[in-house]
């Protein structure tokens, strides 16, 4: 027969059990599996090709910024273009600096030059322009060169990644990867399986999922972005209960008073 106070013991022993149980339940159930932190899965672990998918040249919208450098033989005349020497700093100023230093396309897609007047560029490749510019550019200055080049080229990585930002690159191609290495990488708590990306598309806006855990994403014509991409990582449910959120203080409370309560009534049981 146990007396009415050890019965007491026990029931307040029965509750710290439970109460360091749920604890542990609670912190089990905040780890992130493995396989959720892994990107490019496959079983087969042997050398996989994926067959690239061609990248359309970019296309100029109204709004752009364009960096036009032209040269001649004629140098005086050449310099006419006030943002000629744009080139030798335009990577060391900030991107609103290099707006300054830009040619802006306006709404109706036209660029505005000293002495050729509104040229243009809507819907054609920086190649095309650098062409047009060229022809226009024959009959006033001797042996023209240009040189056309799109400043805006930004991809914005928001959600559960280190470093959420705005990121201006300046490589003719920059992959799903590269953002998020932009971005500081995903966090343990980021959703590599349900990625967003957000892309205008002749001013209707795509939402696309993209799971980055699987190799197939290699070969996706999403892999390569385009200037003014949004990606979005959203959270696993296993952020909600979150390691860091539960005090450490009250767990190791629970477990030493649970050991001490027991140290006790052990010897007399």
């Amino acid at each position: 027969m146990i007396s009415k106070n050890y019965s007491g013991f026990f029931r307040f022993f029965k509750i710290s059990a439970n109460g360091t149980f749920m604890i542990c339940l609670l912190l089990l159930s905040s780890c992130v599996s493995q396989s959720k932190l892994q990107y490019l899965q496959d079983k087969d672990l042997n050398i996989k090709s994926f067959k690239e998918v061609e990248l359309p040249d970019y296309r100029i919208k109204p709004n752009d910024e364009l960096s036009i450098q032209v040269n001649s033989l004629d140098e005086a005349a050449a310099n006419v273009f006030s943002n000629n020497k744009q080139e030798s700093y335009v990577g060391s100023v900030t991107p609103y600096g290099a707006s300054l230093l830009s040619y802006s396309v306006d709404r109706d897609g036209f660029v505005l030059l000293p002495l050729l007047g509104n040229i243009l560029v809507k819907d054609k490749t920086v190649s095309e322009v650098s062409l047009i510019l060229k022809d226009s550019l024959n009959h006033i200055l001797n042996q023209p060169v240009v040189s056309v080049k799109l400043i805006n080229r930004y991809i914005s990585v928001l959600g559960e990644v280190r470093n959420p930002g705005h990121f201006p690159y300046s490589q003719d191609k920059l992959t799903i990867y590269d953002a998020i290495g932009l971005a500081g990488d995903i966090t343990d708590f980021g959703n590599r399986k349900n990625v967003i990306l957000i892309r205008n598309i002749n001013g209707e806006n795509l939402r696309i999922n993209m799971d980055l855990t699987k190799s197939e994403i290699l070969n996706s014509e999403y892999y390569n972005l385009r200037p003014n991409d949004i990606i979005y990582v959203k959270l696993v449910r296993q952020k909600f209960w979150n390691i860091s959120q539960v005090p450490i203080s009250l767990f190791l409370s629970a477990i030493t008073t649970t050991l001490l309560i027991y140290s006790i009534i052990k010897p007399k049981l």
